[in-house]
């Protein structure tokens, strides 16, 4: 006696061809929001590396202009503007990222081998 699960797949091939193609489609349709959000943290964090960078090398140009007794409101505004920015970008990049992902996948490969053991007894 065949296991219900081989029977179908010798006489309806096509219908586990149809379940295998949903699934993938529900991969994808959840894994997309996944994806977007790994693309914000990663132009996120590319923002903080930037920023700090630039920010470094202001702060060294108002310190040199501030040395030679020319200071300006600009030599503090320009840096702590640009260190304002990382610093958004910084907390942005920390922001976790969404663990309620594959609820629906999960879900539906618990019915699907509670099917199967229901179909085995």
């Amino acid at each position: 006696m065949l296991h219900p699960l081989f029977a179908t797949l010798i006489k309806r091939p096509d219908l586990i061809a149809d379940h295998v193609s949903a699934y993938l489609a529900l991969i994808a349709q959840e894994s997309s929001g996944l994806t977007a959000d790994w693309v914000k943290r990663g132009l996120a964090w590319a923002l903080v590396v930037l920023g700090a960078l630039v920010t470094v090398v202001f702060s060294g140009v108002s310190l040199m202009l501030g040395a030679l007794n020319q200071f300006h409101w600009v030599l503090v505004a320009v840096p702590g503007a640009v260190l304002l920015l990382t610093l958004l970008a910084f907390s942005r990049a920390r922001t976790p990222i969404q663990s309620d992902r594959f609820t629906e996948l999960k879900s539906q490969m618990n019915s699907d081998l509670r099917a199967l053991r229901e179909a085995a007894e």
